[in-house]
């Protein structure tokens, strides 16, 4: 690929991202904001219910990463390999990012008395997460198949 072809790249990259970051706020905040406080004898439910941050995160987060990977794969990398497979490497890394980012991000809301710390430590997990998910999806997960799909296209159009 071309210099021009890795920034035209990035810059469809960080625009699904900012698709998804759209997405991601709205669902953070609506949860963040609307759902109520409860007492329960479950562990989850009480998380869930009570957290500072985390739980509207996590679950903002899933509907950030399904966005995301969907758009990313058809026309920013234009891979035609596995689906499932590439799932997977994103799901393994999210498996990593997520419980870092849900425990650090939980950790610093506990500890701040800012009106709205849960929206910078928000903006500070986004960002992190655009750039080395941009990474590991451009170097590992589609490192092999990028363009493969137009390629795919090319070789049915032929026949």
């Amino acid at each position: 690929m071309t210099k021009k072809d890795n920034a035209i790249q990035a810059l469809k990259f960080a625009a699904f991202s900012a698709s998804a970051g759209i997405i991601q706020v709205v669902a953070f905040t609506l949860l963040n904001e609307l759902l109520p406080q409860t007492e329960s004898t479950n562990a989850v439910a009480q998380w869930f219910f009570n957290s500072e941050y985390g739980a509207s995160y996590l679950v903002a987060l899933i509907c950030s990463v399904l966005w995301n990977f969907t758009f990313n794969r058809k026309f920013t990398f234009k891979s035609a390999t596995n689906i499932p497979v590439a799932m997977l490497k994103v799901f393994g890394f999210y498996c990593v990012f997520t419980p870092v980012s849900v425990v650090l991000g939980e950790l610093v809301a506990q500890r701040t008395t800012w009106e709205f710390a849960e929206y910078i430590i928000l903006g500070v997990t986004m960002i992190t997460n655009m750039v080395t998910e941009f990474l590991f999806c451009r170097f590992f997960v589609y490192k092999d198949s990028m363009n493969t799909a137009e390629k795919k296209k090319e070789a049915s159009d032929v026949r």
